[in-house]
């Protein structure tokens, strides 16, 4: 092969090269706002259903004080936010569900974990049904104005608070949360 020749294409898969490194961070990129909310709200999701499920049921009374939220209620208050703040940004509760009766039901273990699961896919539906076009559209957020990507971000915040309220009460009763212990199971050497 002529040098000219090898000069052309050593510069041509240059060109290739250089056009695939320049894509690679565009491909390495989320799929965007919603998908990296969805996802942050996922990790909330799982721990707060793992940590109730590693709770005894004679714990889910556990109050740290007179007039605190019991481990419960906690779960139920979460419950409680994940069908109504979708409300603000215009999306209807499933029929029969009223929000704002949720946390006083006293639900048992199972009927919470369940609510808990229920109440995560009527928020996430929420949002991943939200187009990227109303994200700045105003709406009324209890006494002030906000956008429907606010509401949203408060979904989040809500269920990531509680999470770090359900560790504490976990760990102030004794209850190791389960990614922890999995983590520390992982990082011990191997028995021979």
């Amino acid at each position: 092969m002529s040098a000219p020749r090898v000069l052309r294409v050593c510069m041509g898969l240059l060109a290739v090269f250089v056009t695939v490194l320049a894509a690679v961070p565009a491909f390495a990129q989320s799929a965007g706002y919603q998908h990296d909310l969805i996802a942050s709200i996922e990790d909330a999701r799982g721990k707060l259903i793992q940590l109730a499920e590693a709770t005894p049921p004679g714990k889910f009374g556990y109050r740290p004080g007179k007039g605190v939220r019991s481990t419960g209620e906690v779960f139920l208050h979460v419950v409680e936010a994940n069908y109504l703040l979708p409300t603000l940004m215009g999306v209807k509760t499933p029929e029969g569900m009223d929000p704002m009766k949720i946390e006083s039901s006293g639900a048992d273990k199972a009927k919470t974990i369940e609510m808990l699961k229920s109440s995560f896919d009527h928020a996430e539906d929420a949002i991943k049904n939200t187009a990227d076009a109303d994200l700045d559209k105003t709406v009324k957020i209890f006494d002030h104005d906000g956008t429907i990507r606010d509401v949203e971000l408060i979904i989040l915040s809500h269920a990531h608070e509680h999470l770090g309220q359900s560790i504490a009460y976990a760990r102030v009763n004794g209850i190791v949360p389960p990614w922890t212990a999995a983590q520390a199971a992982a990082a011990k050497p191997k028995a021979k």
